[in-house]
């Protein structure tokens, strides 16, 4: 079983749009952390979108913030959360006492199609993952400038011969 594999499976079942990015792409990249949450990158479409909340809805997930999901779909409302709000995910949780966490990116330097054509394929236990490419992982890792993802960065470049 891997982390979050009920979210994931419904993803391939329903053929979502997304990204792995974050701790569990860093693993499956090659790197080393433990991380409890799941970062996606998503096709920011009514249709996809819509599928993710329902997914996410269906498994017990909600949101922090006291506005619908779809909203994530209209570019002016994320790009006002993004300057005023100063947000760069939008967050679902299982529960008060879990850690169980879905953050949807919504602020990065790679965009979503561009890095959706170089994401690798991966299967895991009969799921299909989509993982970001490890030089779109960097170029996210280093546009946040935060101490553990330029660690992140540099155990990357050691493990991995591509880069």
């Amino acid at each position: 079983m891997i982390l979050y594999e009920e979210i994931l499976r419904e993803f391939q079942k329903k053929k979502v749009k997304y990204i792995l990015a974050g701790g569990i792409a860093f693993n499956l990249l090659g790197g080393n952390r433990n991380t409890l949450d799941m970062d996606i990158l998503v096709e920011m479409t009514d249709k996809n979108l819509r599928k993710v909340a329902a997914i996410l809805k269906k498994a017990g997930y909600r949101v922090k913030l006291p506005v619908d999901p779809i909203m994530l779909s209209d570019k002016n409302t994320r790009e006002d959360w993004i300057k005023n709000k100063h947000m760069k995910a939008f967050n679902f949780y299982k529960g008060e006492w879990t850690y169980e966490e879905v953050d949807i990116i919504i602020d990065s330097p790679v965009n979503f199609n561009d890095a959706y054509k170089k994401a690798i394929r991966k299967k895991i236990n009969g799921v299909g993952l989509s993982i970001i490419s490890p030089k779109d992982f960097i170029k996210m890792k280093k546009a946040s400038g935060r101490e553990q993802d330029l660690k992140d960065i540099k155990e990357l470049k050691i493990v991995r011969k591509d880069l």
